[in-house]
């Protein structure tokens, strides 16, 4: 079995060891001309404001932890949605409605939860 995977190991070990090649050599090759400008902090072209150390709102976190939640229900149902067709196809629709209805509803009832908690109100 390791035979069949041979020739993928082996480029996957070239691949790295050319990524590598590649970084190692320009972080020793490349030109080095520090200079004050470049030294200063960019922040899209605007002159920073406050300190950097600035602690981010939870609501940041929030909003990303919901996004990484549905983002995952979509990676589920993509396929689920595909393959339904099939299953109806041959019959045996509402079992695989049956299987998907409680994961459904369990985001539906998260959701639900989010926007009575206010975690999508973004005014406050």
């Amino acid at each position: 079995m390791l035979q069949t995977f041979f020739p993928l190991f082996l480029q996957l070990l070239m691949a790295g060891g050319l990524a590598l090649t590649l970084l190692l050599g320009a972080k020793y090759l490349g030109p080095k001309r520090p200079n004050l400008i470049k030294r200063q902090v960019y922040e899209s072209g605007m002159d920073p404001v406050g300190s950097a150390h600035q602690r981010y709102s939870v609501k940041f976190y929030l909003v990303a932890m919901i996004f990484i939640v549905f983002d995952v229900e979509v990676v589920f149902l993509y396929p689920w949605a595909v393959t339904f067709k099939d299953f109806i196809a041959a019959g045996s629709g509402l079992g695989v409605l049956a299987v998907i209805l409680p994961f459904i509803a369990i985001l539906a009832i998260g959701l639900l939860y989010d926007i009575k908690k206010g975690g999508l109100d973004f005014d406050s």
